[in-house]
């Protein structure tokens, strides 16, 4: 079987970047030819320099009545590729894309310009929607100041369940967590949280203090009791590694508790305890403090390091 990488999205959404930046990837530098199938020219071109380099060719398909099994066979047999990728035109209904039999799609990537999804969204729909139906990955690049992303991403939900969606701006992927993503329910009375929802919780407090300001949260923590702390505070956490064993740090926030002064340095303890936002020094501005209502000795948790690899 002749594997095939499938990229598509409309024009200007980011595919010939997308395939030129793989190509350029030591990981992507394999052996035997790389035939790229265009199905449109946008205003970025593939580098004559770059095809050389990564041992790759590239053949246009202009029209979508050129687009045939005969057709896509006399290119492999011209070429004799190890593999194929072909940029797809986002104007064509791809569901009407017919590959040879023996060619098996190893990937499908569907990129979309943040900036203009909302035009396509509403205006092509039906075009959009036969393209992330069957996409492993969805991109969304040019997300600079884009606020609705997690509207974006139920719209693209709706469609394919199962696709990772990645957004991206100039600086690079956007590193947010989504509402809906959350491991626990934000309306719940008490907020329960275990080793994945207490590391989720402690990050997006962070980015989305907001979202938890008058919350009351429950969960599992060692008991850090810092030199010179405020009388009746301490700060209840958990050790997290983010990706290796000497990558390791102690995550929580400062939290007021009028027994502080019983407890015992790394002892475990539940803390139930509220959420609001003040100023703390150490934080060199406002942050979220917690205010326990309960703190209750018990036995460390099976993992007792969070790890975020």
């Amino acid at each position: 079987m002749k594997p095939v990488y499938m990229i598509n999205g409309f024009l200007e959404s980011g595919k010939t970047e997308f395939i030129t930046y793989t190509l350029a990837q030591p990981y992507f530098r394999i052996k035997g030819k790389t035939l790229i199938i265009a199905c449109e020219e946008g205003e970025v071109e593939y580098e004559d320099a770059l095809l050389k380099k990564c041992n790759a060719v590239l053949e246009i398909i202009e029209e979508e009545e050129e687009f045939t099994t005969t057709n896509l066979v006399e290119l492999e047999k011209k070429h004799k590729p190890e593999r194929i990728i072909i940029e797809y035109n986002g104007m064509w209904n791809f569901k009407n894309a017919r590959l040879p039999w023996h060619w098996k799609v190893e990937q499908q990537i569907t990129t979309i310009d943040g900036s203009t999804f909302p035009m396509y969204y509403n205006n092509m729909r039906s075009l959009l929607a036969e393209m992330v139906r069957k996409s492993e990955m969805i991109i969304f690049n040019r997300c600079d100041g884009i606020e609705e992303l997690n509207v974006y991403k139920r719209n693209i939900k709706a469609v394919n369940q199962n696709a990772d969606i990645i957004f991206e701006d100039s600086n690079g992927e956007i590193d947010t967590i989504f509402e809906e993503d959350l491991p626990y329910d934000l309306n719940a009375s008490i907020i329960e949280l275990d080793n994945m929802g207490y590391g989720l919780w402690y990050l997006d407090s962070l980015d989305h203090l907001e979202r938890y300001i008058g919350k009351t949260i429950r969960f599992k923590a060692m008991v850090l009791i810092p030199e010179g702390f405020p009388k009746n505070y301490f700060v209840p956490g958990r050790m997290a590694m983010t990706c290796c064993a000497d990558d390791m740090a102690f995550l929580g926030f400062a939290c007021e508790y009028a027994d502080a002064s019983t407890l015992k340095q790394k002892e475990w303890v539940e803390v139930t305890a509220s959420i609001t936002k003040e100023y703390w020094e150490d934080y060199k501005g406002e942050g979220p403090i917690l205010h326990a209502t309960s703190v209750v000795k018990t036995k460390a948790p099976k993992d007792e390091i969070i790890s975020f690899t």
